[in-house]
């Protein structure tokens, strides 16, 4: 198969040629791969494998009275697909041709396959700057394994560095909740980078939330976790002591016996560790030094 130019963008796809052709039924062979057509709008399905799912209704409704008034500049590129035809590049306009009630719009038919039609769905965003970083990483891990390709391969085709996709893709690691907020803007992919740092999902998510609420900064939650993962958890090694070693249970009852109090044995293994004793009042304390001098 011969190189289409795929990493040098749309205008590589669309030749020269224009025919306005009023019926789809106009015999498509004698046309050129790039000719334009008119096609019934009801003929044209999106591609269920398109990197992009958000649409902005605003920005929709903004190109719908444009096409109203314009008509549609830039034609839709298509595919057939037995009795319809599949987008492979243009769904907002065809998204907003269906606003302004469009019968037909212009297209140009391609022969291309899967992986290179969801290559050029993937590219004409990317120019656009149309896919939130989810969107982005789902189709740069579906290029990658279903389609085998290498990230080399796949930073030469876009027109991106190898490090740039690795840190998109290393998104999908995020807790699913982390991610849909990423989808809807509600944080930015720095703040998302910097919770990467943490494994437990749930803390990512709590993290988010802070970032939400607090209008936080990068460099502020990037600080925020650092502090945490400095912070030994004591809650979580009292319990692992405690449950690993239950002498220091028997211990503490034994104490609780002697000193009337709640006793609390933290064990920090071959570093040793400290004895917690509560006390309710003054004259609560001075009982329990009184014990412990006699």
């Amino acid at each position: 198969m011969k190189s289409r130019g795929l990493g040098k963008g749309l205008n590589a796809l669309i030749s020269e040629n224009v025919v306005d052709l009023p019926k789809v039924e106009a015999k498509e062979e004698q046309l050129n791969e790039g000719s334009v057509l008119k096609v019934k709008i009801n003929d044209i399905e999106p591609n269920k494998f398109q990197p992009r799912k958000m649409f902005d209704d605003d920005k929709l409704e903004e190109l719908s009275e444009s096409i109203t008034q314009y008509g549609i500049i830039q034609p839709l590129i298509v595919t057939k697909k037995g009795d319809y035809y599949e987008i492979i590049a243009g769904e907002r306009r065809w998204r907003a041709a269906k606003k302004a009630s469009l019968k037909e719009v212009p297209v140009i038919i391609s022969d291309l396959t899967s992986q290179e039609i969801l290559e050029v769905s993937l590219i004409e965003n990317i120019q656009r700057e149309d896919l939130n970083p989810i969107e982005e990483a789902k189709a740069y891990d579906r290029l990658l394994n279903e389609f085998k390709l290498k990230q080399e391969e796949l930073a030469k085709k876009i027109s991106k560095s190898r490090s740039a996709i690795a840190n998109t893709l290393r998104l999908l690691n995020l807790d699913a909740r982390v991610q849909q907020l990423i989808i809807q803007g509600s944080i930015t992919s720095g703040h998302a980078r910097a919770l990467l740092a943490l494994d437990d999902p749930q803390l990512q998510y709590d993290l988010a939330i802070k970032i939400m609420d607090e209008d936080i900064s990068v460099r502020q939650i990037e600080a925020i976790i650092k502090k945490l993962k400095e912070e030994p958890k004591k809650v979580n090694e009292n319990t692992k002591n405690n449950s690993l070693e239950p002498i220091f249970k028997e211990l503490e009852e034994r104490i609780r016996e002697v000193m009337g109090t709640k006793i609390n044995i933290v064990h920090k293994g071959s570093k040793g560790g400290k004895i917690e004793i509560e006390y309710y009042s003054v004259d609560d304390l001075e009982r329990i030094i009184h014990l412990i001098e006699q």
